[in-house]
């Protein structure tokens, strides 16, 4: 079975839950990565034949790797802002501060970003950058810098905002930017960054801001140059009541009707937020295969509401979960997202709204099939990516929790002892393999202080 390599692991005697097509789970399972993909997967014992790094994994709870399917990860420097504002208070509190950002500063705060989410569980990320100031650099380019440092699956997105104030949209007219050169902007990070090939740690989709922030001739087009290049189309949708208004009063419409009329929905689709739908809505999104990005700590955190999950689900709309920014989820957890989707759910639709296994299942295979990769990620199957998370229920908190996965989801985050992306090791013992946390926080601190001098906020 070949020799062994550095990313050769064989996992054993672990509860393994595989959130593959048939649920398989097994409480003392075994997991085999080799060149960076799953080759055994199973209950007992792994063959003695594999060759690799052999982890006995007694009292772990083997998943796959999270899958964030909405952030922002700039704002992880302007955390704790307009904290009990709605959205577009503070949205209008923060843009003054974006429009300061720089290629350095995108970088820290995007490493920050990126190393809370592998300790929370998370191999593949998405980014949605949409705030592009004149004269601040190559924004894009520093985000892909910092996800290959920490080693996350990255699916950034190029967004834009081409409505100012001026002409009735929310953003300054200073941090907006025509239509011709975002779609330059866009099929330049394409060219750059898009790696379509199996198994890449690199795609790039196309994101429109809101409805707000965008006219419709930039939907249409980036619509448009997304078809023509095959790369997948992300905006926010159906956020908050004031949007919901917003369309109506603007567009006469609901949100999603709005979308349809601009070519907007498809399986190369997913909205953020997706929390005020109407049947019909969830109808057209679930007969389009148009898939939803599910965020319930900010959507709690801005009092937005809560989406309506069970009924996306039972739909077959595709739905993952993501944290959102860090400016409006200061946590921007993973682990806490997939917590949070069960309690909020439940709070709703009742206990039987949203299982422990339905929200693992949201924030793994769910989101792979939200960006288009569920042949891919998502699960532990044979010849799927060596992407996956070892989490220790040994200790206090957790040994006598009957239900591993209850223990995951209903518990305090369990310690990560392991976590593969593409089989490397990016999480080891709960310490970072890949960065120094210690360093990247007194980076943030400093970057943090320096954009907010920029922007005036602070002396």
């Amino acid at each position: 079975m070949g020799g062994q390599r550095q990313d050769a692991y064989v996992l054993e005697h672990a509860h393994v839950y595989t959130a593959d097509d048939e649920r398989h789970e097994w409480s003392d399972g075994h997991v085999v990565v080799q060149d960076g993909v799953v080759v055994a997967v199973g209950d007992g014992p792994a063959d003695a034949a594999y060759e690799g790094r052999r982890v006995d994994a007694r009292g772990c709870l083997i998943t796959p790797g999270f899958v964030n399917t909405h952030h922002h990860l700039y704002q992880w420097v302007t955390r704790g802002f307009a904290v009990d504002g709605t959205l577009f208070q503070w949205l209008t509190t923060l843009y003054p501060v974006w429009s300061h950002l720089d290629e350095d500063t995108t970088r820290t705060a995007a490493t920050g970003a990126l190393a809370t989410l592998a300790l929370t569980g998370a191999t593949t990320t998405t980014d949605h950058h949409y705030v592009f100031p004149r004269g601040g650099g190559d924004l894009l380019a520093a985000e892909v810098e910092a996800a290959r440092t920490v080693g996350l699956r990255f699916h950034p997105t190029r967004g834009s905002m081409d409505l100012g104030q001026s002409k009735g949209g929310l953003p300054p007219d200073h941090v907006v930017e025509d239509i011709d050169a975002v779609l330059d902007a866009s099929a330049s990070a394409i060219d750059r960054f898009h790696d379509p090939s199996p198994g890449s740690m690199l795609r790039v989709a196309l994101a429109p801001c809101s409805p707000f922030s965008v006219t419709a001739d930039l939907l249409r087009a980036s619509a448009g140059l997304a078809r023509e290049r095959d790369v997948r189309l992300h905006t926010h949708l159906a956020e908050t009541l004031d949007e919901q208004d917003y369309c109506r009063e603007h567009f006469g419409s609901t949100p999603v009707d709005y979308m349809e009329t601009l070519g907007w929905l498809g399986p190369d689709v997913w909205f953020a937020h997706a929390v005020h739908l109407d049947d019909a809505s969830i109808a057209t999104m679930a007969a389009t295969g148009t898939g939803a990005a599910h965020c319930p700590s900010s959507n709690a955190r801005l009092g937005a509401g809560i989406a309506r999950v069970r009924d996306l689900r039972d739909a077959d709309v595709p739905v993952g979960l993501g944290v959102d920014g860090a400016a409006s989820n200061e946590a921007a957890s993973m682990w806490e997202e997939v917590r949070h989707a069960v309690l909020f759910a439940r709070a709703r639709g009742g206990p039987q709204a949203l299982t422990v296994r339905d929200a693992v299942d949201l924030a793994t295979r769910g989101g792979a099939r939200v960006l288009g990769r569920q042949a891919e990620i998502g699960q532990l199957a044979v010849g799927f990516q060596g992407d996956l998370a070892v989490w220790d229920l040994s200790s206090l908190a957790h040994v006598d929790v009957a239900d591993p996965l209850a223990a995951l989801v209903l518990g305090s985050q369990p310690p990560l002892r392991l976590l593969l992306v593409r089989g490397e090791a990016v999480v080891e013992d709960g310490a970072l393999t890949t960065v120094d946390v210690e360093q990247v926080a007194a980076e943030v601190a400093a970057s943090s202080r320096a954009l907010l001098q920029r922007a005036g906020v602070v002396a």
